[in-house]
């Protein structure tokens, strides 16, 4: 069962599908599987042999009746990126087209903050809203077969970071050494929906250092707050 609040990219949508899931987290109706938030939406799995379909529209009638939007999480990350080169081969090009230099649209991508909307596509994809308009670009014509893990990327008016290689046509601005997904870690996943993001360059100088310790199972990103 799916349960739609809206069908446009919004903070306040995002937060009833984020308060709606925490209702049902924290008060789960037996049957009920898994939750999955996404944008504008929450897709509820359930057992029709214990959770009644019927008794399950009537408790989310209910529960959606006053729903007030979650803010942001309150978790803030701080997320190391080293753009351009062979780091983010499309920096040049995404900066051309938009009449700056790679300087300018690496301070415009590093002053905003980003929202953590949804986790979804691939275990810990981290769809990020907040991209400045003045760099939005539409995806790639030809989407590339491999996209290395650690990717930090825009596609339209989104914003993502890689979990693992993957095909992909959004342009590639830098990458990053944090594991947004590690299945031997705990937490296996970093990131979550509601999480606040914030990108800040790195010399590339201090990669080797800090992918080992990422691989070693260290966060790297940064708590910060608020």
């Amino acid at each position: 069962m799916t349960v739609e609040f809206g069908s446009t990219i919004a903070p306040e949508l995002n937060g009833k599908v984020l308060a709606l899931d925490a209702l049902l987290r924290d008060n789960p109706p037996a049957g009920l599987i898994e939750t999955v938030p996404t944008y504008r939406s929450l897709t509820l799995q359930f057992d029709p042999t214990v959770l009644d379909y019927e008794a399950l529209i009537r408790r989310l009638e209910e529960a959606t009746r006053d729903l007030q939007p979650q803010s942001a999480t309150g978790t803030r990350w701080r997320v190391p990126v080293v753009y351009g080169g062979e780091y983010g081969i499309d920096l040049e090009d995404v900066a051309q087209l938009h009449g700056l230099t790679p300087s300018q649209l690496i301070e415009i991508h590093t002053s905003a903050v980003y929202r953590i909307y949804m986790i979804g596509f691939l275990p810990g994809f981290a769809y990020l809203g907040g991209l400045d308009p003045r760099i939005a670009t539409s995806r790639r014509t030809q989407p590339r077969l491999k996209v290395p893990s650690g990717s930090i990327m825009i596609g339209g008016e989104q914003a993502g970071i890689v979990p693992m290689e993957m095909p992909s046509g959004w342009h590639l601005l830098g990458r990053t050494p944090v594991l947004s997904y590690a299945p031997e870690r705990e937490p296996a996943f970093l990131f979550a929906a509601g999480d606040e993001i914030v990108f800040e360059p790195m010399d590339a100088s201090r990669w080797d250092d800090l992918e080992m310790a990422a691989l070693a199972g260290a966060p790297v990103a940064e708590r910060v707050s608020a």
